[in-house]
């Protein structure tokens, strides 16, 4: 059998849990760049995502957040928008929770942009709708059962 020559197996390439992630500095998007809110997730390091100027696009995933950054349906995320393919992006940052709260609070993302929703985000947007899915019967019907 070959001789083991790496330096370690799946555990060493995931890394230590480093928490420099919760006291960042909140990120403003530049020119060339905007915020959006991720729909679905397509796998192969993509997702589909709704973006605030009412584009949907298609964006990727860079490699630096590939495995390290979980990117789930209804986070907010930062995009660049690439020049020559208007329905592509590339994933720059993800928001945290609280980070979306604020950039929310600041005026950045609109006031109907719902936030904490999940996969779910925007597709009921009346609440009765899951009230209709249900049949009622009377106690005249059971009995003829």
């Amino acid at each position: 059998m070959p001789k083991n020559k790496g330096k370690g197996g799946k555990n060493r390439k995931r890394g230590k849990n480093e928490a420099d992630d919760e006291k960042r500095e909140l990120v403003f998007k530049e020119d060339g760049q905007e915020y959006a809110q991720v729909l679905r997730m397509l796998g192969n390091g993509r997702c589909e995502a709704m973006c605030i100027d009412g584009t949907k696009r298609l964006c990727h995933i860079r490699g630096k957040m590939h495995k390290k950054v979980w990117i789930a349906g209804g986070d907010i995320i930062l995009v660049g928008l690439r020049d020559y393919q208007d329905d592509k992006a590339d994933v720059i940052l993800k928001y945290m929770p609280d980070e979306a709260r604020l950039l929310k609070a600041y005026g950045e993302l609109p006031e109907n942009t719902r936030l904490n929703e999940g996969i779910a985000a925007g597709l009921d947007d009346d609440e009765d709708a899951a009230a209709d899915n249900y049949l009622e019967f009377e106690d005249e019907d059971i009995d003829k059962i």
